[in-house]
C-alpha cells in the first residue's frame, strides 16, 4: 500500500508517497527519513507510475525467465534436509546444493541465502524475499525447523508436501485435460463457422430485404466484431487478464475482495478447492508446530502464514485475537465460522484430553481426505458446466444458421 504523507519542517510543507503496510507504517518510515519533520497527514494514495513500471519490469523479467520446475525444487530441499540431517553447516549445504543443481535461477537463489546466512541472517530472514519463488509453505516449514530445533525434519516433510502438491496439480491437470480440448475444439468450430459460414446469409438476406431473426443478428454481430475488431479484442482480453493478475498481486485491498469472491458460494467448485486446500496446510502446519512442543500462540501466528486467501486469512488470524482474550481455542475456531461442528468436537476433545496434537492430524486428515474427492472426481463435477456451455453454443448456432433457411422461402416469396 502506497500513502502521501504530508511533512511540515521549518515552516516547509512537503509531500512524499511512501510505501508500508498501513497508516502508521508508514508515517513512522516517513519520521525515521525525517527526524526534525512533523507528520501532518498521512493518507493512502495510488502507487507512482515509475513503481509500476518497476514492478511490470519485474514481472516481465519473471516471465522471461520462467518459473522454477517442481521437481528441481523439490530435489534441491530434500537435498538439504539429508545434508544437514548428516551435521554439515547450513551455509556449506546451501553452497553445495548451488553448486550441483542444473537450474540457473536456484543456484543464483542459493548462492545468495549462503551469503546472507554468511553475513549473520537466520535461514527465515534470509529465504523471506524468495516467497514468490518457494512459496509461503517453505516460510513457514523453515520457521517450524529454526523454532523446534529440528531443521532437517522440517525440510523433510518439506518435501513431502510439495511432493503432494505437485502430485495433486497434476492430477488436477490430467482430470482437466479432456473437457478443456472438447472446449477448445468446439470454441475453433464456432469461430469457423461464425467466420466461413455466416457471412453469407448476410448477403442473401440484404438481397432480399428479409427481416433476420435475433439468434442471427447476435451471430452477424459477434462476426462483424471478429472481423474488424479482432485483434483489437484479442490484445484487450491479454492487457485485462495482466491487469486483473497485476492488481491482485500488488493491492492488498483488490486481493482481499477478489479472494473473498472466490470463496462464495456461488463460485462452484472453486471455492471448495481454495477453501479445502486452505484448510489443509493450515492445520497440517499448525498440528506439526504443537507436536513440536511450540505454544498455540506461535503455532497459530506460524500456521496462518500458510493460507494465500486474504478472505480465510483474516478470519483465521482471530483465532490467537481471541484466545488472548480468554477464549478456548475450540470456541476461537468457532467464531471464524470456517470449521463444521464435528471438526469442533475433535479440537474440544483434543484440548480436554491433552493430545491436541493427534485431534489436529484427524482434522487435517479430514480436509486432505475431502480435497482429494475433488481432485479424483473433478471431471464429473465439470461435466455438467461443460454440457451447458456446447448447449449453448450448439444452439446459438442451430437457431443463428436454421432459422434463417426456414425463413428463406417466404423471403423469396415476397421479393419484387
Amino acid at each position: 500500500m502506497y500513502f502521501r504523507i504530508t511533512l511540515v519542517e521549518r515552516g516547509k510543507r512537503t509531500t512524499e508517497v511512501v510505501e508500508a503496510p498501513n497508516k502508521r507504517a508508514a508515517a513512522a518510515k516517513a519520521k525515521r527519513e525525517h527526524p526534525r519533520a512533523v507528520v501532518v497527514q498521512t493518507v493512502e494514495t495510488a502507487a507512482p507510475v515509475e513503481d509500476i513500471l518497476k514492478k511490470i519490469g519485474k514481472d516481465l523479467q519473471r516471465f522471461s525467465k520462467g518459473k522454477i520446475k517442481e521437481d528441481d525444487k523439490i530435489a534441491t530441499i530434500r537435498q538439504i534436509a539429508v545434508m544437514t540431517d548428516a551435521g554439515i553447516p547450513i551455509h556449506d549445504t546451501l553452497e553445495d546444493v548451488a553448486n550441483n543443481t542444473a537450474n540457473k535461477q536456484l543456484q543464483e537463489i542459493y548462492h545468495n541465502l549462503a551469503s546472507d546466512i554468511n553475513a549473520g541472517k537466520s535461514m527465515s530472514q534470509a529465504i523471506g524475499p524468495y516467497a514468490d519463488q518457494f512459496g509461503h509453505i517453505a516460510i513457514a516449514m523453515t520457521n517450524l525447523g529454526e523454532k523446534t530445533g529440528n531443521f532437517p525434519e522440517a525440510y523433510h516433510k518439506l518435501a513431502d508436501i510439495l511432493e503432494n502438491i505437485r502430485d495433486n496439480k497434476a492430477k488436477f491437470k490430467k482430470a482437466l485435460r479432456y473437457p478443456m480440448i472438447t472446449l477448445t475444439a468446439m470454441a475453433i468450430a464456432f469461430v469457423i463457422l461464425i467466420m466461413m459460414v455466416v457471412p453469407k446469409f448476410r448477403a442473401i438476406f440484404e438481397e432480399f430485404h428479409a427481416e433476420l431473426p435475433m439468434p442471427t443478428k447476435i451471430l452477424l454481430s459477434i462476426e462483424y466484431a471478429f472481423s474488424h475488431y479482432g485483434l483489437y479484442l484479442l490484445v484487450g482480453l491479454i492487457v485485462f487478464i495482466y491487469a486483473i493478475i497485476f492488481a491482485y498481486k500488488n493491492s492488498k485491498s483488490f486481493k482481499y475482495k477478489m479472494d473473498e469472491i472466490l470463496v462464495h458460494p456461488r463460485f462452484y467448485l472453486i471455492n471448495r478447492v481454495i477453501f479445502l486446500s486452505s484448510m489443509y496446510n493450515y492445520t497440517l502446519v499448525f498440528g506439526e508446530l504443537v507436536r513440536a512442543g511450540i505454544p498455540v500462540s506461535e503455532a497459530l501466528a506460524t500456521a496462518v502464514d500458510m493460507v494465500d486467501n486474504d478472505y480465510i486469512r483474516s478470519k483465521l488470524e482471530t483465532v490467537n485475537a481471541n484466545i488472548g482474550r480468554g477464549m478456548s481455542l475450540t470456541e476461537a475456531f468457532e467464531q471464524t465460522g470456517l470449521f463444521e461442528n464435528m471438526l469442533l468436537q475433535m479440537i474440544k476433545a483434543g484440548e480436554s484430553s491433552g493430545q491436541l496434537d493427534k485431534m489436529l492430524g484427524k482434522v487435517t486428515d479430514y480436509y486432505n481426505m475431502r480435497f482429494q474427492d475433488i481432485i479424483d472426481n473433478l471431471s464429473s463435477y465439470i461435466e455438467p458446466i461443460m454440457l451447458f456451455f456446447i448447449a449453448g453454443l450448439v444452439l446459438l448456432m442451430a437457431l443463428g444458421i436454421f432459422l434463417p433457411m426456414w425463413d428463406l422461402g417466404r423471403a423469396v416469396k415476397n421479393a419484387p
